[in-house]
């Protein structure tokens, strides 16, 4: 079950019954409190205090180095049974750029234009953070050509939230469509 499950943080509970998730990472900013949902083990929620913005401003948290480790140590810990939800507060910014940043510290193999696409083609609303992905992009060694791949698919369709989706690690992984039929928790046929 190598796929990321991406949503705004109103539907992580739903998510995560869903599909079966026990990992998370959350990006909210520092004192936004939510309740982590009780199917995720709180050793395997990574929460992250970070602001959605691309520059330092007062007063807030800018994205910034130790953030980006701290996800890809955390993916890299990821033991792949059950998929990974990355939220924030909207699933539009924060952690669209969290799920690029997963799939290619997991699948360092692949083109960033080609899992720019296919993130721009699970959601047409996102805009990943660029500074998330600026950072992403210098730790792994792309060479800039993450911040090209993201700067290629554009701005995300104007929306208030975004929508929940599903990004495979690599091209041709098989992902469930973005609201799958509850699971029989009774054990009912």
């Amino acid at each position: 079950m190598s796929y990321l499950v991406v949503c705004r943080l109103n539907q992580i509970a739903e998510t995560a019954v869903l599909y079966g998730a026990r990992e998370m990472i959350s990006l909210m900013a520092e004192g936004q409190d939510f309740h982590r949902p009780a199917v995720i083990g709180a050793s395997r929620h990574l929460k992250l205090g970070v602001n959605d913005i691309s520059g330092e401003m007062d007063g807030l948290i800018a994205p910034a180095k130790t953030h980006v480790e701290r996800i890809i140590d955390f993916a890299e810990s990821w033991n792949r049974s059950a998929p990974l939800v990355i939220h924030c507060w909207f699933g539009i910014s924060r952690s669209p750029a969290a799920a690029l940043i997963t799939a290619l510290a997991l699948a360092p193999d692949q083109e960033e234009d080609e899992l720019a696409a296919r993130l721009r083609s699970a959601s047409p609303f996102v805009t990943p953070n660029p500074r998330l992905i600026a950072i992403g992009d210098e730790i792994l060694g792309r060479n800039g050509k993450l911040v090209r791949a993201v700067e290629r698919i554009g701005r995300g369709a104007e929306t208030s939230q975004g929508q929940r989706f599903c990004l495979g690690l690599r091209a041709g992984d098989e992902i469930p469509p973005a609201t799958p039929r509850r699971r029989n928790t009774a054990g009912e046929g």
